[in-house]
């Protein structure tokens, strides 16, 4: 989805630093913007500040130093009540999935609008056809432990998205997958994204960054570099 210039950022960063404890920082003068329906790659190697990076987006952590603004506000100057409807609007796809093995995949997706007060007689429909949609409709009632790696990993794609999110953050989305899954994965982030999500993917693979000719933000040494297409 085109955004126009004038458009507020989803999300803004200006000089954040991170450190955890007294160690040296992690994150060092982190400065970008992601505008509204844009999609971004994440890359950086093993222990650069991904996930760190993608934590504090989703309000899992606190910067040490700087600003970050989501959706044109401040999330350390808000009420501690108004956090949770923030982050309703911030859909994650965790590296280790964290799907919840005593649930079937149609609860395990179920489970957001469940916590949101919905009804089920009101959002089963919506459940049943996003599982089709990610090729599991055949699957609900089948529990993580019976799936493959990568029908584990669509379903939980299909859980992060399920609210509808403004911003999708998927960490190392297509690690634990063969190429071929790795690309289906990444052809349904196209899509949610092609429906409005702002995407931002951290990933290491290179061969599937440089395929998708998305811009990249790389993390070398604390420090972000932005990137039009992919240059390792």
């Amino acid at each position: 989805m085109a955004s126009s210039p004038l458009e507020e950022p989803v999300v803004r960063f200006d000089g954040v630093g991170l450190r955890y404890g007294r160690a040296p920082e992690v994150l060092k003068d982190i400065s970008f913007s992601l505008q509204p329906g844009s999609f971004h790659f994440l890359t950086g190697a093993s222990g650069a500040g991904k996930t760190s990076l993608l934590r504090l987006i989703q309000l899992g952590l606190t910067p040490t130093r700087g600003l970050i603004s989501l959706f044109g506000h401040d999330p350390a100057k808000m009420k501690r009540s108004q956090l949770p409807l923030m982050r309703r609007r911030i859909g994650v796809v965790y590296a280790d999935r964290q799907l919840l093995d005593h649930l079937n995949a149609f609860d395990n997706v179920a489970l957001p609008l469940r916590l949101a007060g919905r009804a089920a007689a009101d959002y089963t429909p919506d459940v049943a056809e996003l599982l089709a949609w990610v090729g599991l409709g055949d699957k609900m009632d089948a529990y993580p432990a019976a799936l493959s790696g990568g029908e584990q990993q669509r379903l939980a794609i299909a859980r992060a998205v399920v609210n509808r999110p403004d911003i999708l953050l998927a960490d190392e989305p297509t690690g634990n997958v063969d190429h071929d899954m790795a690309l289906r994965i990444l052809r349904l982030f196209v899509e949610l994204n092609r429906l409005g999500s702002t995407v931002l993917i951290a990933s290491h693979d290179q061969d599937l960054v440089a395929r998708s000719g998305r811009p990249v933000m790389h993390l070398a040494d604390g420090r972000l570099g932005l990137f039009r297409e992919a240059e390792f």
